[in-house]
């Protein structure tokens, strides 16, 4: 049984634009800003919950692997993150537990990846602006991560990673604070990281800019893992790579992006809310 309920709340939030120049003809809607923590900690958790739900329907559950964290609003060293046992498919805004930066269980009595937390709770040490980490054993992205190296921008959708993925070589595993440290530290400033022979991490400023990113990039791997089998792909020109990651690449555009695959969550079903 569970000791405490999740905060609960239907108050309607205000909405302000921050679409970026290079973006401004894509907006479609506004981001959320929060008068209230708990109303900021209840929406953060929603979205973590439906983007397990969305990565389960794409395939990328691997039984006990994967893991998705968002940030507390209060305790920047506290998260929210998905429990052990529980399938993508199937998670609830209930099953969602906090832990801090050790792993400990702060709220909620199901245990999570240790391994998975230790990674997560690194980056979000090392990137305090950091709000959200995803990282899940998807097939493209996998098979990918072989080769240690960046996706090239063959495509205008493989560009929006144009210069913005770490390739982490070692550590190929953590067991321990310090390794899961230098993995953190693999990142440097960007915002996805492809861990040879694991596969892609990747942040956010929000949940739905991570979940969508990940989703993005593993499809990025798909591509050139096709365009490569068939012959040699021709690259777009570096500075109109750079400005397709500027645009297309942004946090403010990649949210946006998300909020199409949360409406198809919604009409699907709201039990996920609970």
């Amino acid at each position: 049984m569970r000791r405490n309920r999740h905060p609960m709340t239907n108050r309607r939030i205000q909405t302000m634009a921050t679409m970026p120049k290079e973006a401004t003809g894509f907006r479609t809607r506004t981001q959320p800003v929060f008068e209230r923590p708990q109303d900021e900690r209840r929406h953060r958790i929603e979205r973590l919950a439906g983007a397990c739900r969305i990565f389960g329907q794409l395939g990328f559950s691997e039984g006990l692997l994967g893991h998705l964290t968002v940030r507390d609003p209060e305790d920047p060293h506290r998260f929210w993150a998905n429990p052990l046992g529980v399938s993508f498919k199937r998670m609830r805004v209930s099953d969602v537990v906090q832990v801090d930066h050790t792993g400990k269980l702060t709220y909620g009595d199901t245990p999570v990846n240790p391994v998975g937390v230790m990674l997560h709770a690194a980056v979000h040490e090392a990137r305090p602006e950091v709000v959200a980490v995803c990282h899940a054993h998807s097939v493209y992205g996998s098979a990918w991560s072989t080769f240690g190296r960046p996706v090239d921008p063959i495509t205008q959708d493989t560009a929006v990673f144009f210069e913005d993925q770490a390739i982490i070589t070692e550590p190929r595993l953590s067991f321990d604070a310090q390794t899961a440290a230098q993995f953190a530290a693999g990142f440097g400033d960007k915002r996805t990281a492809i861990q040879s022979g694991h596969g892609l991490f990747t942040t956010g400023l929000s949940v739905d800019e991570a979940a969508w990113r990940f989703i993005s990039l593993d499809k990025a791997c798909h591509v050139q893992l096709l365009a490569t089998a068939a012959g040699e792909p021709r690259r777009w020109p570096d500075e109109m790579a750079r400005g397709l990651q500027r645009a297309l690449g942004s946090p403010e555009f990649s949210w946006s992006s998300f909020q199409t695959l949360w409406d198809d969550l919604l009409v699907q079903g709201t039990d996920f809310l609970e």
